[in-house]
């Protein structure tokens, strides 16, 4: 199977734009405060994205998301460790929908 050069200079491009955006966010973080109240605001983004995305789900879904936001919280109120949390809610919510579909 052959690629025409437009398909390779396309993906060309691409990796050269991530690989600009992923540069750039490096040299960039050296310039970010390390105390203050920047510094402070910017430690709360990942928390703030992460609720942006889930809201929706919970408000939207079915009670499968309800379910695994519950395991979710108490998962990380025993563990105090976000990933096994994460973790949990990922299966749980994988399970209940087979189990309430299903």
């Amino acid at each position: 199977m052959l690629t025409s050069p437009e398909a390779l200079m396309a993906i060309a491009g691409m990796a050269l734009v991530t690989f600009m955006v992923k540069a750039g966010g490096l040299l960039l973080a050296n310039r970010l405060p390390r105390d203050g109240f920047a510094a402070a605001w910017l430690r709360h983004i990942p928390g703030a994205v992460l609720a942006s995305l889930v809201a929706p789900a919970l408000v939207t879904g079915s009670p499968a998301e309800a379910i695994a936001a519950a395991v979710t919280a108490l998962v990380y109120v025993i563990t105090r460790s976000l990933l096994p949390a994460m973790a949990a809610g990922v299966l749980v919510v994988y399970l209940a929908r087979l189990w309430l579909v299903g």
